[in-house]
């Protein structure tokens, strides 16, 4: 059975797409940008772009009994390849050795957004 847990305040898009689908033990995020609890973009510098987006990514993780220290692979998109240093020094504040797995891109968000993050998680025993 496919759940979409969903809370008030967890960050949802104007797009068609659920936040998250949990499947048994399994948490399936969408890609969470810098956005407010009403979908609507956050500008800001790369930093506060991307620790808003992990902080949208927290909420999602939660509201299905997962959080940060429970996913096993992450999706990244960095707009500005020169920000992969900044990218790579906070990424290490959020997950913990071992990390999860990892694919990062660069050079594929639209002009409005810097950084977006989707993950696989777990749910927390």
């Amino acid at each position: 059975m496919i759940e979409h847990p969903s809370a008030p305040g967890t960050p949802r898009s104007h797009l068609p797409f659920s936040p998250c689908a949990r499947v048994g033990e399994l948490v399936f995020v969408s890609g969470q940008a810098s956005v407010d609890a009403s979908g609507q973009i956050v500008s800001d510098s790369f930093e506060g772009e991307m620790r808003r987006s992990i902080e949208n990514l927290r909420k999602v993780l939660e509201t299905a009994g997962s959080d940060l220290a429970h996913v096993v692979q992450t999706r990244n998109y960095v707009r500005d390849a020169e920000d992969l240093a900044t990218f790579n020094r906070l990424y290490r504040e959020y997950f913990a050795e071992p990390y999860p797995a990892r694919t990062t891109l660069t050079s594929c968000l639209p002009a409005s957004l810097r950084f977006e993050i989707e993950c696989v998680a777990i749910v927390r025993r």
